[in-house]
């Protein structure tokens, strides 16, 4: 029979009694230290989770803030007649119209003239003067007495890519204008597009509207222009040096006189020793007055008629601005642009706005000012 014996006790540890004891003896003191050893782990832990957790930030070392875009400069249109702002592309290729516009004190005042962009002032007849009249974005609805044209007139307008409307003409210049080169809207093919005022009386009453100069423009297709105008500048603000200027065309009753306006920067213009006005806009302003010295004689067509060297160069004198310069002009051919130029050959600008060219009989006429 085998008999079990129970081994004995190991002896207990020092250490492990010693800590009893200790704990037993210090109750509070080992709860605290327990709580602090939790809040150990549990702050270690945490702290390593966040740590383990955070997604690395990329630093840009020398990586200049980007500026803004800057906002673009909106686009500006220009006539290509007189150089002034027009709101959009397609204005800066609309027709232009050329209209013979009469000066004879019987057809004074005038109606549409102040409301233009380029008047060709030149000797018709007998010291007469007539008017080549340019439209493009001005639109006046009442213009005339629409009269006859001369050669030269159509060697002007022959740059615009323009209609011509007139009542008639010279021999030379019906044949030219008549040869299906030219967008010739005559009175006398287009007589309901004019019409004759019970005012005035003949020849010095037919008038027309750019309401029926644009209907009839369209309907035989002359919608758009591409010519190169005059080169043109910006107005400058300057002291002026020249406010008063005489023009001498023929005599008394066709000369001008330009007074200086410094307030609209432009030249007050008077013929026949008053204001020239229009019947409706009143006080007739340019903005620029060129003088053209230009060759003229007197030869005998279809009867005796003025003929002007347009197509060639000459002296001319600019006043704009309040200021003078003398020039050179220059047309190379007939549907050339006429050109202006310095003594160093360098191209002179106009400045925007109604232009007013007068052509001077380089014999008799001339031009002063102070």
């Amino acid at each position: 029979m085998h008999m079990f014996r129970r081994s004995p006790d190991k002896p207990a540890n020092p250490l492990s009694t010693k800590a009893i004891y200790w704990l037993k003896h210090h109750k509070k003191l080992s709860i605290t230290l327990g709580i602090i050893f939790v809040l150990v782990i549990a702050g270690g832990a945490a702290a390593a989770f966040y740590f383990t957790h955070q997604t690395p930030e990329v630093v840009s070392v020398n990586k200049p803030t980007p500026k803004p875009a800057p906002t673009p400069e909106p686009v500006k249109y220009y006539s290509p007649l007189t150089g002034n702002l027009v709101e959009t592309e397609a204005a800066t290729h609309q027709a232009v119209t050329g209209i013979m516009m009469e000066n004879s004190p019987d057809a004074r005042p005038q109606s549409g003239l102040k409301d233009s962009g380029v008047v060709f002032e030149a000797i018709a007849e007998g010291g007469i003067t007539r008017f080549l009249v340019l439209y493009q974005e001005q639109k006046p609805q009442l213009i005339g007495p629409v009269r006859s044209v001369r050669m030269y007139y159509v060697d002007w307008v022959a740059a615009f890519n323009a209609s011509v409307a007139h009542v008639g003409g010279s021999a030379a210049a019906l044949t030219e204008v008549r040869n299906g080169n030219y967008r010739d809207i005559d009175q006398f093919f287009n007589s309901s597009s004019y019409w004759r005022a019970t005012d005035r009386y003949a020849p010095h009453n037919v008038y027309t509207s750019f309401e029926r100069i644009d209907a009839l423009n369209a309907k035989k297709g002359f919608t758009t222009s591409e010519f190169t105008g005059f080169t043109r500048k910006d107005s400058a603000t300057t002291t002026p040096t020249v406010t008063s200027i005489d023009v001498k065309m023929s005599g008394p009753l066709f000369n001008s006189h330009y007074a200086y306006n410094a307030a609209t920067n432009t030249y007050d213009r008077s013929q026949a020793g008053k204001p020239h006005l229009d019947r409706e806009g009143g006080q007739i302003s340019p903005r620029v007055v060129v003088a053209m010295k230009v060759n003229q004689v007197r030869v005998f067509e279809d009867g005796y008629r003025e003929q002007i060297d347009a197509v060639g160069s000459g002296s001319a004198t600019i006043f704009q601005d309040g200021t003078v310069q003398e020039v050179t002009w220059k047309k190379l051919s007939r549907t050339a642009q006429v050109t202006f130029t310095d003594a160093a050959g360098v191209d002179v600008p106009l400045a925007r706005g109604q232009t007013w060219l007068a052509a001077i009989p380089s014999n008799t006429g001339g031009v002063t000012w102070q």
